[in-house]
């Protein structure tokens, strides 16, 4: 045994009860990892500004031009969203094999070469060089985010308190929202800057993110549940200690270790290949309709993360600069955009208190709702007489015949933030973090933020193409799209989403065992997973149980 000889764990006879104080320094070990994404949000951010720069466009496109032709504009944005949905991908195996914490260090490394290549656009003299050396730094960028995207939501949901995971995954989208707003403040500051500094300083901040991000995590406990993967109690029990702020010889940190033992030798009973084919084959095995199906979870949280998408909240943060400048209705755009992100900064800390209050499958249906609600509306106003009603000036620019409308526009657009800020934003991600077992948790979440990062760049890449004034110029009727698919995510959230708030994640396996998804919230656990296991005597987890897992998580 890894650490000292085999030792019986005490079980508490009602672990679901069980509920030790833990430490104020013990819930910031746990909140810092949220921090990732700031990075996060900044790089899905700063590139509303470069493609406004008149320098960056200058470099793409060549000297006098004053916008990226749609195609240029479709790749730059999405080729990092491209980048990110392999990393997600490979972020998973990374994961199982080196560690949460080192995978999400490892890309930090690799987000922090995309952006030295991106910080040299503009030192080619070809506009097609220029063009490359963007492409390439965002791709490799995007990896790095990949891993980072997937595997922070991983190492959060596995270490935080059950009681307060949905909050603190929460804070994971809260500094996304940052990293936006962060973005937009540089953007907004830099707008007037007409020399290369205008678009590499907003390239270039993201160093600190990256090096923050890694430097912390060097110092904090890798997650318990991956040790016990591996067969290491004896440094799953000394990461609960520091990540609760219990001794070693609590019955709260005592009983949450055999939980987990227990639950990853049950799993294993029913998922017992490790080798690397068989890993990502066990996330596809079961029926749709079997409760124990791993098919089933997958396909909800890739589906998931393919709602989220879809609600169209990217489209507002990657091209409202450039929409709006379209519909010549708005002084200066760079301050509505702004205003948007501050709302989606303000609205997120509201998820803190109402996913656990309410639960996550509940915010879901209510913001899938106040989002269609809000698209139908900006689409209505808009092709009546809103954005759609411009007409050209004396020098060719577009001016708005209806003000109070655009305005009207601009309200909706907002409120729509307000709804995905406060429920989706962060609800999507928290799911997919608790919803899978433990044998396939890694790779599970790591296909359903690739998932996320697919449709984003299918989005990213069809969006020009749908609003382009040079291709099929939907302008306002663009938000009947987005309000038809949000009313898909509320009916989706309504047939296929479980209420997982309170539960452990051994528990959140057994809930989706025993119930659907309409009858989850009423879900209760009757016992624990050591007891179900039959090798609980006299208060003690069995030895040999522990030891069974030390040898089988040596295997890899």
């Amino acid at each position: 045994m890894p650490g000292g000889g085999v030792r019986s764990l005490s079980v508490a006879q009602d672990v679901n009860h069980i509920e030790a104080p833990v430490t104020w320094k013990a819930y910031l070990i746990c909140a810092f990892a949220s921090f990732g994404g700031i990075f996060f949000g900044y790089d899905s951010g700063y590139i509303n500004g470069c493609l406004s720069s008149i320098p960056f466009i200058g470099h793409i496109e060549g000297a006098g031009a004053e916008a990226l032709q749609s195609s240029n504009q479709s790749l730059i944005v999405s080729i990092l969203s491209a980048g990110t949905f392999f990393g997600a991908i490979l972020g998973g195996d990374v994961a199982e094999m080196i560690g949460r914490k080192w995978t999400v260090i490892m890309g930090c490394m690799i987000y922090m070469v995309g952006v030295v290549i991106q910080m040299i656009t503009g030192a080619s003299s070809t506009t097609s060089g220029n063009l490359a050396i963007i492409v390439i730094g965002r791709l490799i960028a995007g990896v790095g985010v990949g891993f980072e995207s997937a595997i922070v939501i991983l190492y959060m949901s596995e270490i935080c308190p059950k009681k307060v995971r949905g909050a603190l995954v929460a804070g994971y989208q809260f500094c996304i929202t940052i990293g936006i707003l962060l973005a937009s403040c540089v953007v907004y500051a830099t707008r007037n800057n007409n020399t290369d500094s205008g678009y590499r300083i907003p390239i270039g901040i993201q160093f600190a993110w990256a090096i923050i991000l890694a430097g912390g995590l060097f110092f904090l406990p890798d997650s318990p549940r991956y040790h016990v993967k591996r067969g290491n109690i004896e440094a799953a029990r000394a990461a609960l200690c520091r990540l609760r702020g219990q001794p070693a010889e609590s019955e709260y940190v005592q009983a949450e270790v055999a939980e987990i033992i227990a639950n990853e030798e049950y799993e294993r009973q029913l998922i017992p290949s490790t080798s690397w084919f068989g890993g990502w084959a066990n996330c596809f095995k079961g029926g749709l309709g079997h409760q124990k199906s791993n098919l089933r979870r997958t396909i909800l949280g890739t589906s998931l993360q393919m709602m989220q998408q879809w609600t169209g909240v990217n489209f507002i943060f990657y091209y409202s600069t450039p929409f709006l400048q379209s519909t010549g209705a708005i002084d200066n755009p760079f301050l509505i955009s702004l205003i948007f992100t501050l709302v989606n900064v303000c609205s997120t800390p509201i998820s803190f208190y109402t996913v656990e209050k309410f639960g996550r499958r509940s915010i879901l249906l209510w913001g899938a709702l106040g989002m269609l609600i809000c698209q139908f509306l900006v689409a209505i106003i808009g092709v009546t007489v809103g954005f759609n009603h411009t007409t050209l000036n004396a020098a060719g620019d577009p001016i708005a015949n209806n003000i109070s409308a655009v305005n009207a526009q601009i309200a909706f657009i907002a409120i729509f933030i307000f709804f995905f800020a406060s429920t989706w934003g962060p609800g999507a991600w928290i799911v997919i973090g608790e919803i899978f077992p433990l044998p396939v948790r890694a790779r599970g979440v790591g296909l359903s933020t690739a998932s996320n990062w697919l449709w984003n760049t299918i989005i990213a890449v069809i969006t020009p193409y749908m609003v382009g004034e040079d291709q099929a110029n939907l302008r306002s009727s663009v938000f009947f799209i987005w309000g038809g698919l949000c009313t898909s995510a509320f009916v989706y959230t309504y047939f296929l989403v479980p209420e997982t708030k309170g539960l452990s994640l051994e528990q959140i396996d057994k809930m989706m065992e025993e119930s659907t998804p309409r009858t989850s919230a009423k879900w209760r656990p009757t016992k624990t997973f050591a007891e179900a296991m039959g090798k609980s005597t006299d208060g003690k987890l069995d030895g040999d149980l522990i030891a069974d897992v030390e040898r089988k998580g040596s295997i890899y």
